[in-house]
């Protein structure tokens, strides 16, 4: 009997990670000298973080804290969809970062389409916002791992559930 080896590509992150990469990042700007006084606030909702400091030119500043430091939690730089900077009250800027998580079904059918192009032995469904490869070996799924992993996504991959 033939068995068949799977596995899931999906996108998330650690919500974990991101919390403590936040903390980390409002620590650093309470300390670092020429942001001390701006007055930063990071604030993260359920699938959202709002940053809300006194200047367009401390609002980069943030922005690149905060990746740096999830850069080094292992979370993807492709998460963070950063929005438009908008003025508060007072003379301020917010500035919405949307977190995405989860594959939407035009980039989903594009990597089904990617796994059936390239890879002859792999078969590729969509299931929700993951998609499963299928094969009858586990090399083939290994090849299709490094193949997903060498394009260039517009959203982080992950592969699990791998039997």
């Amino acid at each position: 009997m033939a068995s068949t080896y799977s596995f899931d590509v999906v996108s998330e992150f650690d919500r974990q990670e991101l919390i403590n990469a936040i903390d980390q990042a409002r620590r650093e700007i309470t300390n670092r000298y020429d942001l001390k006084d701006s007055k930063t606030s990071i604030e993260l909702s359920e699938n959202t973080i709002t940053i809300e400091t006194d200047s367009n030119m401390t609002l980069q500043s943030v922005q690149s804290i905060l990746q740096t430091k999830a850069a080094k939690r292992n979370l993807s730089l492709k998460i963070f969809e950063f929005g438009k900077a908008e003025s508060a009250s007072g003379g301020r800027v917010r500035q919405a970062v949307t977190l995405k998580e989860g594959i939407d079904k035009e980039i989903a059918k594009d990597i089904s389409k990617f796994v059936r192009d390239n890879l002859k032995k792999a078969q590729a469904s969509i299931q929700g916002d993951a998609v499963r490869v299928s094969a009858k070996s586990k090399d083939d799924l290994q090849a299709a791992i490094q193949l997903l992993q060498s394009a260039d996504w517009p959203v982080a991959l992950q592969f699990n559930n791998y039997r």
